[in-house]
């Protein structure tokens, strides 16, 4: 039983439908990086579930800033269904240090057994950058995830 007024606070905080959606619409726009950045960034402010498909599809953006953004952004939202974009981030050994920085973070944040097997595997794999490694290492003891 809903009673007037009643609705939540968890409603009430979500944005307005046309400004997620316009948010998402400006993130995936590639007329204007730093209008990119911003939606992108807000996306991550908003704490609202529909950002989490656009945010993944933005890990994989051509320009490392958009992709570093998205990571933080996923971050903010732990939602377990950007696990897979977070551990491509992290796995691309080719990616810049700061964005597999926070792609570990968010993993460690989040939280499921997909991202607790990751960390593990970056951490044990003798081949990854040993920069990495430790910083996997620093996270997974900050999370207590050992």
């Amino acid at each position: 039983m809903c009673v007037e007024g009643s609705v939540g606070e968890w409603f009430d905080s979500l944005p307005q439908t046309g400004r997620i959606y316009q948010l998402i619409d400006d993130a995936r726009d590639e007329r204007s990086q730093k209008d990119r950045a911003g939606a992108v960034i807000a996306l991550g402010e908003s704490n609202d579930p529909r950002a989490v498909r656009a945010l993944m599809d933005c890990c994989n953006d051509s320009d490392a800033e958009i992709r570093r953004h998205a990571t933080e952004a996923l971050y903010k939202l732990k939602s377990g269904r950007a696990v897979s974009a977070l551990v491509d981030r992290l796995k691309d050994k080719s990616e810049q240090p700061v964005t597999r920085q926070r792609a570990a973070e968010a993993l460690a944040a989040i939280r499921t057994f997909g991202a607790i097997k990751e960390l593990k595997d970056r951490f044990s794999d003798a081949d990854e950058d040993p920069f990495v490694r430790s910083y996997v290492a620093k996270v997974m003891d900050q999370t207590r995830i050992w």
